[in-house]
């Protein structure tokens, strides 16, 4: 199973909003990149990913499951752009700042670190381990 990291402004939709959202969760709208497009149409159902809160805290502050795969976007008007569906899984026990990632030497090649406004990203299984750990949670 693969592994994401999906970014969201907390002003436009927070942690806590997806928590609110419950077991039904939400859609992932409004990615309009084709490298992010990409990365959403290959999540499968089941998989996991690090909700991350760009711009305000950058830091991941959750995680959630993929619970619907790629299917179109209903706000995008030009018809190119879809989304998924994710539910919260939890909330880590202390967030990961961007500077923690930064300074972290075993994630020098993760994607946030080398394309950090990439909206949606792929995350390594090392990578995912390292992040779990740095945030005091088992992988």
């Amino acid at each position: 199973m693969a592994h994401w990291l999906l970014k969201s402004e907390p002003s436009s939709w927070s942690w806590d909003q997806q928590v609110e959202a419950g077991a039904t969760g939400t859609f992932w709208n409004g990615v309009r990149n084709h490298s992010a497009k990409l990365n959403l149409m290959a999540m499968k159902k089941g998989e996991k990913g690090f909700f991350y809160h760009s711009n305000e805290d950058k830091a991941v502050v959750g995680i959630v499951e993929i619970i619907k795969t790629y299917y179109p976007d209903h706000t995008d008007e030009s018809g190119k752009f879809g989304m998924v569906d994710v539910k919260a899984v939890k909330a880590l026990k202390k967030p990961v700042t961007l500077a923690e990632i930064k300074a972290e030497p075993r994630l020098k090649d993760m994607v946030l670190v080398n394309n950090s406004r990439l909206s949606v990203q792929p995350v390594s299984d090392e990578e995912w381990r390292v992040v779990l750990e740095m945030a005091g949670e088992k992988a």
